[in-house]
């Protein structure tokens, strides 16, 4: 009796239907093609509530039909099934349409800074670093507290941030910029890596959706590199305009992803989350 590898089982079990082909794309997340003739992709959970919240923030980023993301076919506690997103070359007509799109996407909101998807866990993941969703009024406090302070503690207690740096972060923490902004809906990890370009329009993928600024998904969009990037923020601008000196703050918002990196790659990030940390309230 041939053996029915685990994703293909959760593929049957979660959509119904049998799986005619599979391919491995990385480390826990497989391409299977179900009998139907639909291409799915199967994800495999890496913790407790890396599933569940992930599921959740696809449903509410695609909920406002603003950006494209994976429909969710279905989930359970350790298997995500999505529809496949092709990827291809970026063009001008989809960098501009997923500027427009963002900007479509963050005015949809969110009840408060912090604030989980609908039937997200609190306790949620963005990669493999986990990340807590905790609601919070104001943003610098918040940013703060839930953002930026446990990935320092964490670094320091695992040595890839001496306390001297952690030192100049906290103290950033208190000059972080007071910009009157609602809550937006964010990807939240939205660096290159999960934009799946195509020639029409682009795909998110692997979100750590929550309420945030706003700035925050566009800092880090360009924290490592983003192609056609100037297309992608002159068509944001022009659907909601930014407010004055944003690209000041752009330091302060890459502090979240760069000590997330800080943590799970080593010391390699410890030096340019410290050279944000100083740029923040000069």
């Amino acid at each position: 009796m041939t053996q029915v590898s685990p994703p293909a089982e959760a593929a049957t079990r979660i959509t119904g239907r049998a799986v005619s082909e599979q391919r491995s794309l990385s480390a826990g997340v497989t391409e299977v093609v179900l009998d139907s003739g639909d291409t799915v992709v199967v994800k495999r959970g890496h913790a407790r509530n890396a599933i569940p919240a992930e599921a959740a923030g696809l449903r509410w980023l695609g909920e406002p039909g603003a950006v494209r993301v994976p429909e969710v076919r279905g989930h359970d506690e350790e298997w995500l099934v999505t529809d496949l997103v092709g990827g291809g070359r970026p063009t001008h007509h989809a960098a501009e349409r997923l500027g427009r799109g963002l900007a479509a996407l963050h005015e949809a909101g969110a009840p408060t800074f912090g604030a989980a998807p609908p039937d997200g866990p609190v306790d949620a993941w963005i990669g493999l670093a986990p990340m807590e969703n905790t609601p919070g009024e104001d943003w610098p406090r918040w940013y703060a507290e839930y953002r930026v302070l446990p990935y320092v503690r964490r670094a320091v207690d695992e040595g890839t941030l001496t306390a001297d740096e952690a030192a100049v972060i906290e103290r950033a923490c208190a000059r972080l910029p007071e910009v009157a902004e609602p809550p937006a809906r964010l990807h939240g990890d939205l660096w290159n890596g999960n934009v799946l370009w195509g020639p029409v329009e682009a795909s998110l993928i692997d979100p750590a959706a929550h309420g945030g600024h706003r700035e925050t998904d566009l800092a880090m969009l360009q924290l490592f590199g983003c192609p056609l990037l100037d297309r992608v923020l002159g068509a944001y601008q022009e659907v909601a305009p930014l407010a004055d000196g944003w690209t000041d703050r752009i330091g302060a918002h890459q502090l979240f992803p760069l000590l997330v990196h800080t943590v799970l790659f080593g010391r390699s990030y410890a030096g340019q989350a410290v050279a944000a940390a100083k740029a923040v309230g000069r």
